[in-house]
């Protein structure tokens, strides 16, 4: 563990937003994967994940392209998270509990889907109003897959750097400081005043030479707040 700079403490300590990342930064895994490989298309649907968090193809297409081999129904959904619940990443739940003690409004910016999420919000006590996530959408009749909302901020390349200025806009143009493990987060920097790689999940050589701070556990976040 490598000690933070300076400059690095003094703008996490001022920051009154903190904007964390879901999959493989809240959660040890990434949810549309584990989704996928529950329908049975698992392997498939990898591959594009990594493209798309390495950067290598537009997070718009990749989405689509994944939800079209997926297909998922609201049962799907519904019997994925009873089977396989997310795990929360080790030190998370502290550190937000710390920053909310601070004052520190935290958020949640993904590109993962809402009714997924949705138990990682209720363990973590985040504000309906401070999460920016995808939507799937489903036949009102049968559940059945019927496309997913791409309006939404975060279903497009760039969108979560969007949603941070939306968020920093509300706050009067505070410290922002964003949290996660891949490219789509590393290009919310700006607006974000800082960004935090996060490698103690899944480790990304592009993110890591560019964040300004690279942690492999949240220890390393909580240690520098105390």
């Amino acid at each position: 563990m490598v000690a933070p700079a300076d400059s690095i403490v003094h703008l996490l300590k001022s920051a009154r937003c903190v904007v964390f990342d879901v999959d493989s930064t809240l959660i040890q895994e990434e949810g549309i994967d584990v989704l996928a490989d529950f329908c049975g298309v698992g392997k498939q649907v990898a591959e594009l994940t990594s493209q798309a968090m390495g950067g290598a193809v537009p997070f718009q297409v990749a989405l689509k392209q994944r939800l079209d081999l997926i297909k998922p129904s609201a049962q799907n959904i519904h019997d994925c998270l009873q089977q396989h619940p997310p795990h929360l990443t080790s030190g998370v739940k502290e550190l937000v509990e710390m920053l909310k003690a601070c004052g520190v409004d935290v958020y949640v910016v993904t590109g993962g889907f809402r009714q997924m999420i949705a138990p990682v919000i209720d363990e973590l006590e985040i504000a309906a109003d401070h999460v920016f996530a995808n939507q799937i959408l489903f036949e009102n009749e049968t559940g059945s897959y019927a496309g997913f909302d791409d309006k939404a901020l975060t279903s497009q390349s760039g969108g979560k750097g969007k949603a941070v200025a939306l968020i920093k806009a509300k706050h009067e143009n505070a410290v922002t400081i964003m949290v996660g493990d891949g490219i789509t987060d590393l290009e919310a920097r700006p607006p974000a005043d800082m960004f935090i790689g996060f490698g103690g999940n899944v480790r990304r050589q592009a993110v890591q030479e560019r964040a300004d701070w690279f942690v492999t556990s949240f220890s390393e976040v909580i240690a520098a707040l105390q």
